[in-house]
């Protein structure tokens, strides 16, 4: 994977060719047709996709978060479902339900919007706490369970669950265990000057981002293939000293005296993985303190709670992640 592709995610040391780098040269370029920048959005779909995991996406509307989805479903060849999180949304809107047929006598399922493969949740933060734990077994299972029985979801499946910055009146804070459940957690700022001008570029010469077949986006790869590049991602070598440096990185955390709380264990899994993603994206078999460092703010940011007086101070949990990255001994 060429480094000047990541935005600033990447660290050095490139080979040349690997079939995850490979493959996700492909895929960033298919994207890249309709997408103008937000590499980091991108990088990061990518990371959770080769490890199993979901993504926060936290950004102003109308920054190409769903235009992102879109396009990643398509080079998959994958269904993408949309979900308007709001207040009277029911868990059964989303998961769906057992429906009788009176010509049979019999009920069957009509499943919701989360049998799918990647499942955008727009504005989770705007639904009743009810409805957003009903993403919870889906995410951390894939399965859903109606009416006591177990239904698996799509291989891949993927939910990409965004909250607005801004507004906060009438929404439900997001609670710390399904905050946990995401592995990454992205900010999604404007686009830079340059890439404004160029969306407006491709409006004039006839881009309308509801209409992805004028852009021609190919499927670059399948299911099985996608199996056969999280099997590289797995084979990654994350040597002793660098499994030691992130879980010294996670209990730095818990102990730094600005945080309420910080990364849990899971967190210290969902680390390891992402640098193993991170890593083979970079065209390695093997994951270096500088891949933990590049991915570090992204899983786990969210995942540190800064205490009220500090937040009064001016801290936040990036500088608090900051902080845990500056003090802890790299390993050599």
């Amino acid at each position: 994977m060429a480094e000047e592709a990541f935005n600033g995610l990447a660290p050095a040391m490139v080979q040349e060719s690997h079939p995850v780098a490979d493959a996700c040269e492909l895929v960033f370029a298919e994207m890249h047709k309709a997408v103008v920048g937000q590499n980091a959005l991108l990088e990061a779909l990518m990371v959770a996709l080769l490890s199993n995991g979901h993504v926060l996406v936290e950004g102003v509307p109308g920054t190409a978060k769903t235009l992102a989805l879109r396009a990643l479903a398509r080079t998959l060849g994958v269904e993408f479902s949309r979900v308007q999180f709001t207040p009277d949304l029911m868990p059964s809107d989303i998961i769906g339900t057992n429906v009788f047929d009176p010509r049979t006598a019999e009920f069957h399922l009509r499943k919701g919007p989360l049998f799918t493969g990647i499942l955008l949740a727009d504005e989770v933060n705007r639904t009743p706490p009810k409805t957003q734990s009903a993403l919870l077994e889906a995410m951390e299972e894939r399965a859903v369970t109606i009416d006591g029985v177990t239904h698996a979801l799509p291989q891949p499946f993927m939910v990409c669950a965004t909250q607005n910055p801004i507004e906060f009146e009438g929404t439900y804070p997001l609670p710390e265990a399904q905050l946990d459940r995401f592995m990454l957690k992205v900010v999604v700022d404007y686009p830079t000057e340059d890439e404004e001008t160029a969306i407006l570029d491709r409006y004039q010469a006839g881009f309308r981002s509801n209409n992805l077949d004028a852009v021609g986006i190919r499927q670059v790869l399948t299911a099985d293939r996608l199996a056969e590049l999280k099997r590289h991602v797995d084979a990654v070598t994350v040597t002793p000293g660098v499994r030691r440096y992130i879980t010294q990185l996670c209990r730095a955390g818990r102990s730094n005296r600005n945080a309420l709380l910080g990364p849990s264990p899971r967190g210290t899994i969902y680390l390891m993985l992402a640098t193993k993603a991170l890593a083979a994206m970079n065209g390695r078999d093997y994951a270096t303190p500088d891949d933990v460092k590049a991915i570090a703010h992204p899983v786990l940011d969210h995942r540190v709670l800064v205490r009220p007086e500090s937040e009064m101070d001016g801290i936040t949990a990036d500088q608090v992640v900051a902080g845990m990255l500056s003090t802890v001994e790299v390993p050599r």
